[in-house]
C-alpha cells in the first residue's frame, strides 16, 4: 500500500450534517481498501480566487494509506459530487 494525501473543499451552502456525511462517504471509499491515518477540518477558508463566484468553502484534509484503486475511485467520486469545489489528491513517496 501507498501513501497518499487528500484534501476537498466543500461548497460553503452545505451544512455541518452535510460535510459529516461526506467525510464518511469518503471515508468509506478508502476503508474498503486501505486505512485512515488523519482526518483534519480545517472549517472554512476564504479561496485564494472565486470558483463558479464563490469566495470561500470548508476545507477537509485527509491522510490515508491505499492501494492503487483507492485515488482513481476516489477521484470519480470528487468529479461527481456536486458539493465539491475542488479536490487534489497526492501520492507521498517516502
Amino acid at each position: 500500500m501507498s501513501k497518499y494525501e487528500t484534501i476537498y473543499i466543500v461548497r460553503p451552502t452545505v451544512d455541518e450534517e452535510g460535510i459529516e456525511a461526506l467525510q464518511e462517504k469518503f471515508k468509506s471509499i478508502i476503508e474498503e481498501n486501505g486505512e485512515i491515518e488523519t482526518i483534519d477540518d480545517w472549517g472554512k477558508r476564504k479561496l485564494a480566487y472565486l470558483i463558479d463566484d464563490i469566495g470561500e468553502g470548508h476545507y477537509v484534509y485527509m491522510k490515508f494509506k491505499a492501494t492503487h484503486v483507492v485515488p482513481k475511485e476516489l477521484d470519480r467520486v470528487f468529479g461527481i459530487t456536486e458539493e465539491i469545489l475542488r479536490h487534489m489528491i497526492i501520492k507521498i513517496e517516502e
